[in-house]
């Protein structure tokens, strides 16, 4: 039997330790109804509470800020490579959209000019790219993936890697702990073991990230020698082939890209393998203009180690500035309510809102809480359509026919505040165009979704997709 005493003892820790949690969800929070419902439940229950906020209620990666703080001279060093180029797009030759002036400023880097991009349609077209580039490379390969598995592809790439590290390419791979979950240590160890450094996104402060389990490295991109880049919504793995999933086909885009753009996802890669690793690698940042084109680009890094958060902001500042049309693709539609309000404001204006989200998504929660948003999207004039063939999984906006973004990033908490994204921003009418026609392909194959779907089903299906959105901030 347990002294009473103990007893006591147990309980004073649990409620300090809770008090203590509770002055850090004051200190940080972000929205006053995730905060709220932390310090409710923490008082009401801290035994079964407080585990879950320890892993799941954090919303700063304090690990990383601290890595960034901490090599602030070298990155903002590299951070200057724009400075004195003539690529870089000066805030003032915006004109009449400052809407790209503020996506300048969250990006911490210009708009450049002399890029060309290429969007790459599903696995089959990602891949060749992927392989092509890889296999050209002559000073190093710049890896970072959200989902690496031990497949087919995921072989091919290994291959390919082994191959290159043998004639003396540098390799420098990052994968999410979380995401590769299933990824062999075998797979890593092979790399490793041939001359590749391959890094696990928590490998940087492992007592750290025990406690931010929550927090994803979601980015997904390649660049090889400084030269050629690729962003956008494809892992390494079969299924992106039609192959080892009961959702395929897949349906996803990735971009490929020139130019000084590349250099913004150098940048990216480089302050998440400083996080990773602790050094920084030796690479080349040129910003020469592609032989191939002059458009202008911006890669936009966000994450839940910036002072804003850029990723919601991001959306808002594309939803709020929209004049025509604003058309999202995202396999994940859990939005907050800012987000919601943005979306109806921009209906009601007269804009054409467009959101094109999966019929049968990877996971059935999701599916369950798109039907609670379809009455407040009725009443406004915002169109949600379901993708029918298979998994609608690509992340794509599109602003009037101003702009056009492929990327990582979905509309959901997650993305908007918890995961570390990227994104490609292009204005280049071409791009755009390409970028239309391509969501008007994917319309085809859609079907509207109406606030019937969700009133004609029965009572107990329509209060379920109501609780199941309560859950949207961990969705």
């Amino acid at each position: 039997m347990i002294d009473g005493s103990w007893i006591g003892l147990i309980l004073a820790a649990l409620y300090g330790i809770t008090l203590l949690c509770i002055g850090q969800i004051l200190l940080n929070y972000r929205t006053a109804q995730g905060a709220i419902s932390w310090i409710v439940a923490l008082l009401a229950f801290p035994i079964l509470t407080l585990p879950l906020f320890l892993l799941f209620g954090r919303n700063r990666f304090a690990g990383y800020v601290r890595a960034r703080r901490s090599g602030d001279e070298a990155l903002n060093h590299l951070l200057g490579v724009f400075d004195d180029s003539d690529a870089a797009i000066p805030p003032e030759a915006f004109g009449d959209s400052p809407d790209l002036k503020v996506l300048s400023a969250l990006a911490r880097q210009p708009f450049t000019r002399g890029n060309h991009a290429t969007l790459l349609r599903d696995g089959v077209e990602t891949f060749e790219a992927l392989f092509d580039a890889m296999e050209n490379a002559r000073d190093y390969i710049l890896l970072e993936f959200y989902i690496v598995r031990s497949d087919r592809v995921g072989r091919r790439i290994k291959s390919i890697l082994k191959r290159k590290l043998a004639e003396g390419v540098q390799v420098f791979f990052i994968y999410d702990e979380i995401g590769s979950v299933g990824l062999s240590r075998h797979y890593t160890r092979e790399l490793s073991g041939a001359g590749a450094r391959v890094c696990a996104f928590g490998d940087g402060n492992r007592r750290q990230w025990r406690f931010q389990i929550n927090f994803r490295n979601h980015r997904k991109l390649l660049v090889c020698d400084g030269r050629v880049g690729f962003v956008g919504g494809i892992n390494l793995g079969d299924e992106y082939l039609g192959e080892a999933s009961n959702l395929a086909p897949w349906r996803d885009t990735h971009c490929r890209v020139e130019g000084p753009a590349v250099a913004g996802l150098q940048l990216t890669f480089v302050e998440d393998w400083y996080w990773a690793a602790g050094d920084l690698p030796v690479l080349h940042w040129s910003v020469e203009p592609s032989t191939r084109g002059d458009q202008d680009m911006l890669i936009l890094p966000s994450g839940p180690a910036d002072s804003f958060e850029t990723c919601t902001l991001f959306f808002l500042n594309c939803i709020n500035n929209a004049r025509e049309r604003i058309w999202i693709s995202s396999p994940y539609f859990v939005p907050d309510l800012q987000i919601v309000n943005a979306l109806q404001l921009a209906a009601l204006r007269g804009v054409d809102v467009r959101i094109l989200i999966p019929q049968n998504p990877d996971h059935w929660l999701i599916r369950l809480a798109v039907y609670s948003y379809l009455e407040q999207a009725g009443q406004a004039g915002i169109a949600l359509y379901s993708y029918q063939p298979g998994f609608l999984h690509q992340k794509v906006a599109l602003v009037d026919d101003r702009y056009a973004a492929v990327g990582t990033a979905n509309l959901d908490n997650r993305s908007l505040r918890l995961n570390f994204e990227v994104t490609a921003v292009s204005t280049d009418a071409t791009f755009v165009d390409a970028v239309r026609g391509m969501l008007e392909a994917d319309l085809v194959h859609c079907r509207p979704m109406t606030t019937a779907d969700y009133r004609r089903r029965s009572l107990p299906f329509r209060l379920t997709c109501r609780a199941v959105r309560l859950l949207a901030p961990i969705l």
